[in-house]
Parts: C-alpha cells; structure tokens; sequence
C-alpha cells in the first residue's frame, strides 16, 4: 500500500511542479491568452500519464496469465510442480511477502513475476527453463523473481512510466501550441489550434516516448542487478545465481509479453531500449558483490 500512495502522490507531484514551473517561466499565460488552458492540460497529463500506467499496473497478473498462457499450480500433480511450489513459499517466507500464485508456462526458457501487489503476486516459470536448467539454477531463478516482488519492482517501474508518461504528454503539447503559435501568429486563433499543434505533438510524442523508453529501460537494468543480489541473498551464496545466468547465456531465451518482459530472467535486444542487462556484465556484478 505504502508503495501505492507512493505512486499516486509522486504523480501527482509532477503535476503539481510542471505547474508551478511553467507559472514561473510564464508559460500559463502565454499557454492561456493563446486558448490553451494549462491546468486542462495538466489534468489531462495526469490522467494519460498516471492513469494509464495505474490500470495497466493492476490488470498485470491476469494479462500476464492471458497472454502467457500460464497454468496457475493449485494443487501439484507431480514432484516437479510439489518442489516448484515449495521453493516459492520458503524464498516468499525468507523475503517477508506474501505466498505469490505460481504458475507454469509453456516455451522457451524465461521466468517472470507480475502482480500489483507483492503480497498477492505470480511467479512462473516456462517449462524450457525447467527442462534446460539444474534445479540449483532453476532455484536461484526463482529466487530472482521473488526479489522482484519483495523489492517491489512492479510498483516502481509503472510508478517511473507513468512519471515519464505525464512528461511525454505535457511537454509534447505545450511545444506543439508553442510551434503551432509561431506558424500562425497573426492568425485568428478562435477557431483552436491549427495543424501544426497536431503534427507537432505526434512527432514529439514518438520522439519523447523513445526517449522515455530508454529512461525506462535504464531503470529496469538496475533492477535486475539487484534481484540477481537478491537471489543470492535468498540462497546465501552467489554462485547458483552466477551458473543460472551463464547458462542462459547460452540458451535463446523466450520472448516475454512487453507487459511482463521488465521483470523476466532475461531479455531485450539492443542496449538503450533493453530491459535486462548483457548476462556477462549481471555475472560480473555479483562475482565482484
């Protein structure tokens, strides 16, 4: 809940500052004398912004379920699917969390954790990396991804996309009036922004969202060196977490949907946009932890 009221308040912070900002440097006026209303604007930001990365924040699990094809273990019906369960509980116990739902899913090795709240989260692994890994790699996997629901890794990156959300849509727009002002000065401006408001705001918000991906993707890349810690910590030694990530490194690991990809094991092509980072660099953070 704490990391909830976190997301709400720092949202609406945002806000509160680009508002404040924007009085300072005289933007309100300019923005309202031109029949642009700053605080509708703001409003609007919150709601793109905040809103959005909110709803997808708490349809996570059952999306991730959906779009995964994950079977949630509620009774196990063999040794595996028994060891599996039992491990999540003793991490979940040891990491202070709630007991996750622990589900399994079909295709190439990866493992993910979803949920909107850490005390009520899933954890799943694929059955590719549970064929291609010893159960000391496939452990410390899992010890990964409970350190991503006890470090409330969910919360966090929908709190920094929708703070980077709120960015995109207000400053996309106050360039796009500013632009639009420029080209039609002169102009009867009663009948609302012209087309180079619109064609300026689509332009900058690709531009802007790309450039608020790569924030968001940096983000994501701490995160994974702390949960590779965390897996350690879980497991009190490093080195089953170190032989987890050498030996996906060596595998093609399986592509998971963008709603979850953040918080799998592996993942992301191209460095500014992944959300994982190089397996060799992960193994040479914790050999130097």
């Amino acid at each position: 809940m704490k990391r909830i009221l976190l997301f709400v308040l720092t949202n609406v912070m945002v806000v509160v500052v680009l508002g404040i900002v924007a009085s300072l440097l005289g933007v309100n006026n300019f923005l309202t004398a031109n029949g642009l209303n700053l605080g509708a604007l703001l409003g609007f930001a919150l709601i793109m912004g905040f809103g959005g990365a909110f709803i997808s924040l708490l349809i996570s699990k059952p999306m991730a379920k959906w779009t995964s094809g994950v079977r949630v273990i509620e009774q196990p019906q063999n040794v595996d699917e028994a060891w599996i369960v039992e491990t999540v509980r003793k991490f979940a116990e040891k990491a202070g969390i709630g007991m996750p739902e622990v589900g399994i899913f079909d295709g190439e090795p990866n493992a993910f954790a979803t949920g909107a709240f850490k005390n009520s989260a899933l954890v799943a692994v694929s059955t590719g990396l549970l064929q291609g890994m010893t159960r000391e790699e496939v452990e410390a996997v899992i010890g990964h991804e409970i350190a991503h629901v006890a470090n409330g890794d969910m919360v966090t990156m929908t709190l920094i996309q929708g703070v980077m959300n709120t960015f995109v849509v207000f400053l996309s727009r106050v360039i796009g009036y500013a632009v639009d002002s420029f080209l039609r000065r002169g102009d009867d401006r009663s009948s609302g922004p012209g087309m180079g408001y619109y064609v300026t705001t689509i332009v900058l918000d690709i531009l802007l969202g790309f450039a608020a991906a790569m924030v968001v993707a940096w983000f994501s890349r701490q995160r994974e060196f702390r949960a590779d810690a965390g897996a350690a910590q879980l497991m009190s030694r490093k080195q089953p977490m170190i032989n987890a990530l050498a030996r996906l490194g060596g595998m093609v690991p399986g592509e998971l949907p963008k709603s979850v990809a953040a918080m799998g094991i592996a993942g992301g092509i191209g460095k500014l946009f992944s959300t994982h980072p190089p397996i060799e660099e992960r193994i040479a953070a914790l050999q130097t932890a």
